[in-house]
């Protein structure tokens, strides 16, 4: 199949209306799936290609990790095959624009970014519980939805780690076959973490790293490190900071700032130790979290005070204010469990308890 494929042309039970576009890893089209009479979308990857063992691979891996995922802020891949000698994959036809078209005029509201900055890591956070890292996370590689939707696509690049179950769904298991060689170099320049750029082994701290850039982009409107060249690039990622959101946008909040700045710290142990927490710190931002699907509005201090006494709401203030005072952590969470009242303090993204009652 060297050539793109033409309308009305069945490929197992889906019927091909027309092409949508075309990139590195193969030709997109948009086909009827004659079975369950719904739209979708056929990534095909040419036979030429195809016949490249490492551009076959990566096609491969792609769908293998997309396929061990089921969250609504992860592309859905409902089937893989091969046709006249060249794969394909089948996913969910998406309707909207990617993340890097909708930046095309420059940078989005606080709020608006800041909804898709907690979709995004929600997505991240499915993925790494699967144990797997995206290692390729950009504003191409989002995409948002006619209906406000965000959508992680692309897991070409995706690599797997040990699951934090330790047990390897069936969909997994083969992924493991076509890991990244260490040394290697992958992923886009401009939202490389520095530890992909220096070849060395990249975990979900790599995607955080990422995500932060992206975050950056859509509050100022300009990439976190960009050179006149892929040298001074690369030795911005590595060396610099980017210049204080601040200088760009007034509007943002110094909480959203300490975030971003968190998620891009050079060292990975400096960084949010989970995309969980890091989504966490954006939705908290709102004044309210979302744990184990419900939510909690953080109480004001004087509200503890009338329920614990003076102490407890002493206790809830001073760790409150302790947590802006330093830097790069988040704010205090109060919120109720089956146990009963718990304060709790993740600081600097490490997950520490401060304090528990």
């Amino acid at each position: 199949m060297s050539e793109s494929i033409s309308p009305n042309t069945t490929i197992a039970q889906y019927t091909i209306v027309s092409k949508i576009g075309e990139g590195g890893m193969g030709e997109v089209y948009r086909a009827r799936d004659t079975k369950l009479g719904r739209d979708v979308a056929i990534k095909v990857l040419p036979a030429a290609f195809s016949e490249n063992s490492e551009r076959l691979r990566r096609f491969e891996q792609e769908a293998q990790a997309a396929g061990a995922l089921n969250h609504p802020n992860i592309l859905s891949i409902y089937h893989i095959g091969t046709h006249q000698g060249a794969p394909y994959i089948v996913s969910e036809l998406l309707e909207g624009e990617t993340l890097r078209e909708r930046m095309v005029s420059g940078a989005l509201p606080q709020r608006k970014a800041t909804d898709y900055a907690l979709q995004i890591a929600q997505g991240l956070a499915a993925a790494h519980e699967k144990g797997i890292v995206h290692r390729d996370i950009k504003p191409d590689n989002i995409f948002i939805t006619d209906d406000g939707r965000v959508k992680i696509l692309d897991f070409g690049l995706a690599k797997l780690t040990s699951a934090s179950d330790g047990v390897p769904s069936q969909t997994e298991v083969p992924t493991r076959k076509v890991n990244t060689d260490p040394g290697t170099v992958m992923g886009t320049m401009g939202y490389m973490s520095p530890e992909q750029l220096k070849g060395q082994p990249a975990d979900h701290r790599s995607d955080i790293f990422s995500f932060g850039a992206i975050l950056y982009e859509m509050l100022s409107g300009r990439r976190a490190f960009r050179g006149d060249s892929m040298a001074e690039t690369m030795s911005a990622i590595l060396r610099e900071d980017p210049p204080d959101l601040s200088e760009t946008n007034k509007t943002v909040s110094p909480a959203l700032e300490r975030v971003v700045r968190h998620c891009l710290e050079k060292n990975p142990a400096e960084r949010f130790h989970s995309a969980r927490d890091l989504a966490f710190a954006i939705e908290s931002l709102s004044g309210s979290a979302t744990i184990s699907g419900q939510t909690a509005t953080m109480p004001t201090i004087t509200g503890y005070g009338r329920r614990f006494g003076p102490s407890a709401a002493f206790v809830g203030a001073a760790l409150f204010f302790k947590s802006f005072l330093e830097r790069g952590t988040r704010p205090v969470a109060y919120f109720q469990s089956s146990a009963g009242t718990v304060f709790q303090q993740y600081a600097a993204g490490r997950g520490d308890h401060l304090a528990r009652w």
